[in-house]
């Protein structure tokens, strides 16, 4: 049973999970509300800079973060690794229009406008996969969109030449958006990883709260709620395995 006088545990996505998933997150918070006995309140952010304010201002604890914002707050905030997606990893897409003449990245002119959804960790992977075109993007060049649903539409009106995609939300975008879209590349690192991290604060439930997601990918009924959040199941996460995978975000970004 809840205590109603319990300061509620807040819970929060990164602002890059496809707003399809955000109905079974509600869902996920009601059922771990359940499970913990504690009263949980799921905070949704339109944008990474209102995200990272309330992080600053530590008012969230439990947090689904992708891995740039999960390498700052497990560094300089000192959250806890609790688990990651099970055989799920974060790439990126550099797409253009069906229309357009650039067949490689090496077709890519100087000037080009690039749409982008502020994903620091995507640009990160996209400006690497530019690196064959031997291009500089500026600030100026970059059409800057609330998400990947805006990203592919700038793109698809002219306003971009090439879109940076995180490749899950291009692959959720409509088989008609998709049509009128062509994939130049697709990246294929596989050891970065979306990481579900908890405060310091709530360094008591971390263990309990791996316990309890791990458990779900041997119950055939906690499937249908995986399912609803993106994902197929979850893998515990020690320190080790989340100081690797920042490394090797700080060797990509070198």
């Amino acid at each position: 049973m809840t205590n109603a006088n319990e300061r509620a545990l807040q819970i929060t996505v990164s602002p890059d999970i496809n707003i399809k998933y955000l109905p079974g997150w509600f869902t996920f918070n009601v059922w771990l509300q359940k499970r913990l006995g504690q009263r949980c309140h799921f905070r949704v952010f339109e944008d990474f800079t209102a995200c990272r304010q309330a992080l600053s201002r530590d008012e969230i604890d439990l947090i689904y973060a992708n891995p740039y914002d999960a390498a700052l707050l497990l560094r300089e905030k000192g959250f806890l690794p609790v688990a990651r997606p099970l055989s799920q990893s974060d790439e990126a897409v550099l797409a253009v229009s069906a229309e357009s003449p650039h067949q490689r990245i090496e077709d890519l002119p100087a000037g080009i406008k690039v749409a982008s959804a502020g994903d620091p960790e995507i640009d990160m992977i996209c400006r690497i996969m530019l690196e064959p075109a031997d291009l500089t993007i500026t600030p100026e060049q970059m059409v800057s969109c609330d998400n990947y649903v805006l990203v592919a539409k700038s793109v698809l009106n002219g306003k971009a030449d090439v879109g940076f995609f995180n490749a899950r939300a291009y692959d959720d975008l409509s088989a008609m958006v998709r049509k009128q879209l062509r994939v130049l590349l697709r990246s294929q690192i596989h050891v970065l990883h979306h990481l579900l991290l908890c405060s310091p604060r709530q360094r008591e439930l971390a263990g309990r709260i791996q316990s309890l997601l791990v458990a779900q990918n041997d119950d055939s009924d906690k499937q249908k709620l995986l399912a609803e959040i993106g994902l197929t199941g979850w893998q515990p996460l020690d320190r080790e395995e989340a100081e690797f995978m920042i490394d090797m975000m700080d060797t990509l970004s070198d």
